[in-house]
């Protein structure tokens, strides 16, 4: 497999007091990026809190411990999945759950006025509401955001949520697939223009899940298979500036490496674009913006040590058509 290394790769960290690290989420905000994690001896671990470090104007600053599952003496539970999200003009929000397991996890969520320096007490969200699960909302025409979420607390299942900029008046939707014939969680969203939205989302049937709305998220088409493998791990996609869709996802159906981008014109074709590791080990649950610059920036997990940060640009993305799901060589 051909290996095209990333212009500027660099870790978030190389020090911290902390074991393992995972699921990483990033944002730009007015004064750069941040970015957020969950950390502690292992996942699931009652000491596993939610990490922030934001990057200075050389390098990521030493990372803090801003929220864990404490609520009561004595009593903690571990932490999940961090997402950020900067809304133009509002504070920057920091979702993420709570609880002994995902099936069992609820929502939390803070907010900072000053870019990630100092945050809020965590507000746990309203019962049943578990806000963005993995990947980053997407604001709609209405000034609302719509949260790709999922429940794990009986079958894998999808569904939405609304929320206004201060996440504090909440809509959840219908699950859109049953669980069985697709076991589906963790969507991203892709808006495509005129309120068309495209799914794709993590599943246990070795491909990547699709489905489409041309009502603003209201409702979905029948979740389908797309041609893209899946190995039961994260992805996440961004629209571009110019319109087209950048997709980071393992194209593996039973391994979290290599990790690769691909791009699209429609959501449907996709040209393989980059690999960011091809190496055996851990490179999974990635996240990806593009910042005011056009540059666009993924962090993820490395080998469940560290979170990698990337910065890429545009013109280095060397485009191969993926035909019948498999990437060119």
């Amino acid at each position: 497999m051909p290996f095209k290394a990333p212009p500027q790769a660099e870790d978030v960290f190389e020090h911290a007091p902390f074991a393992a690290a995972h699921a990483s989420t990033i944002a730009e905000t007015p004064s750069g990026l941040i970015a957020a994690w969950f950390a502690g001896t292992r996942e699931g671990h009652g000491d596993v809190g939610i990490w922030v470090a934001r990057r200075g104007q050389e390098q990521w600053l030493h990372p803090a411990e801003v929220a864990d599952g404490r609520i009561a003496f004595r009593r903690r539970f571990p932490c999940w999945n961090p997402v950020l999200f900067q809304p133009s003009g509002a504070p920057l929000l920091l979702f993420y759950k709570v609880g002994p397991s995902p099936s069992r996890w609820w929502g939390m969520v803070m907010t900072s006025e000053d870019d990630g320096r100092s945050w809020t007490e965590p507000r746990r969200l309203p019962d049943g509401i578990l806000g963005p699960i993995k990947n980053k909302p997407i604001l709609l025409a209405d000034g609302r955001l719509l949260c790709p979420s999922s429940d794990e607390a009986n079958r894998w299942r999808l569904h939405m949520e609304w929320t206004d900029c201060a996440a504090e008046s909440w809509q959840r939707g219908p699950a859109l697939n049953d669980g069985r014939s697709f076991a589906a969680i963790q969507p991203t969203l892709l808006p495509h223009g005129g309120g068309r939205l495209q799914l794709l989302c993590r599943t246990r049937q070795g491909a990547i899940g699709e489905c489409w709305s041309s009502d603003g998220g209201q409702t979905w088409t029948e979740l389908a298979p797309t041609e893209l493998p899946n190995p039961d791990s994260g992805i996440d996609a961004v629209s571009l500036a110019d319109g087209r869709a950048l997709l980071i996802y393992n194209h593996s159906q039973t391994a979290r490496t290599p990790l690769n981008l691909a791009i699209s014109d429609n959501g449907h074709d996709w040209a393989a674009a980059m690999v960011l590791e091809h190496q055996p080990g851990e490179y999974s649950y990635p996240a990806i913006i593009q910042g005011a610059d056009g540059m666009v920036h993924v962090t993820y997990t490395w080998n469940r040590r560290r979170i990698r940060h990337v910065t890429i640009s545009l013109d280095s993305l060397d485009l191969r058509p993926i035909v019948h799901g498999l990437w060119p060589d």
